[in-house]
């Protein structure tokens, strides 16, 4: 059995799943995906729907597993090792996706008013040491991380440690948008993880800050008016935001151009435009758009209510976030430094735990 891949997936939850079974449906060159997780059912599961899937298409991509425990010390690095990718996509995290759209208990109550940067610290512990292991055992691997990666990769970042970027998110508006328009022309979105709200009710209860659009650089006016159409599920939208991220991954593997949109590139908070060109990923904003201009306008968000990390390291909460933090515990309301995210990490879980047995 060949050990190398091309792809190497951690996780094998719904995500995890959606990623490596586009990539099966999509290939249009030979790809060789190695699936990595703790579920050996599932890892089986995955490894034959993919080569089911790329038989079925006839698409050119063979999929493996390996059965890795992210949890116990150095696992990663030894799976990177042994598998030498090309590009590594981390998709595995203490918290579930269902938190959106659960509405059952005092945990999903604060998330769903103070916003999901409070789970950043249960996304960010596995993809640090995935990060981590990149950068020690294949620093030439393009690292792309699918938790929460609009706040979690600036925390990566933060650490030095490498972050090319993220899934999912505004690409699911990005994507959305583009798909209700007959020709995208040159289509551009510069949307926050927090705009997707807004479409997740009916066009009639719309309201607040939108995402900015341009069209041939022409910026849309009324954005929540020209996009009425566009109706998001209360669930996680991993139909679009799985996908999203399968071109570029495809992209990278084969060394050619893509362009579209994505969360957390190379460690920015929030989301942008941008082009993969010549095996490097860089923002692709309107001509009237600066660089600082786009950060600055994602950055406002979170310091607004949310999460921001300050140049030392420090991570501090905001807002209405920071409130309803400060009525549980004062010293998670506090915030934390980004090299002793495990001990936040398990503040904000044992949090967790208290509140999900309590009802909203």
């Amino acid at each position: 059995m060949n050990d190398k891949a091309d792809i190497l997936i951690f996780g094998t939850g719904n995500f995890a799943g959606r990623i490596a079974l586009d990539l099966a449906a999509t290939a249009s060159d030979p790809v060789r995906v190695v699936i990595a997780g703790r579920n050996r059912d599932r890892l089986k599961w995955l490894r034959t729907a993919g080569n089911a899937r790329a038989t079925l298409f006839g698409r050119p991509a063979r999929f493996e597993s390996r059965q890795v425990d992210l949890s116990v010390p150095d696992a990663a690095a030894a799976a990177i090792s042994l598998v030498e990718p090309k590009v590594v996509v981390q998709a595995a995290s203490f918290q579930t996706g269902n938190v959106i759209s659960n509405q059952d208990n005092a945990w999903t109550k604060l998330v769903a008013e103070g916003g999901l940067s409070a789970t950043a610290v249960l996304q960010a512990p596995l993809s640090f040491e995935v990060a981590r292991a990149v950068k020690a055992k294949r620093s030439q691997a393009y690292f792309i991380n699918c938790c929460f990666p609009d706040v979690v990769n600036p925390l990566i970042a933060a650490l030095d440690l490498p972050i090319t970027s993220g899934v999912g998110n505004i690409a699911i508006l990005s994507n959305a948008f583009a798909g209700a328009l007959a020709d995208a022309g040159r289509f551009k979105v510069l949307p926050h993880y927090q705009n997707l709200a807004a479409w997740r009710g009916p066009p009639e209860t719309r309201s607040g800050r939108s995402p900015r659009v341009w069209i041939d650089d022409e910026e849309i006016a009324d954005v929540y008016a020209r996009f009425a159409s566009v109706q998001l599920t209360r669930e996680p939208a991993i139909e679009i935001s799985g996908p999203s991220g399968v071109p570029l991954m495809l992209a990278m593997a084969k060394g050619s151009d893509w362009s579209g949109h994505l969360p957390g590139p190379n460690g920015l908070p929030g989301g942008y435009p941008v082009k993969f060109s010549a095996g490097r990923l860089d923002l692709d904003l309107p001509a009237n758009l600066t660089r600082e201009e786009a950060i600055s306008w994602n950055l406002s968000y979170e310091q607004e209510s949310g999460l921001v990390i300050g140049p030392t390291g420090q991570a501090n909460y905001t807002g209405v976030l920071r409130e309803r933090l400060a009525a549980l515990s004062s010293t998670i309301a506090s915030g934390f430094n980004v090299r002793d995210i495990a001990d936040a990490c398990r503040a904000m879980s044992d949090l967790r735990s208290r509140l999900q047995a309590r009802s909203p």
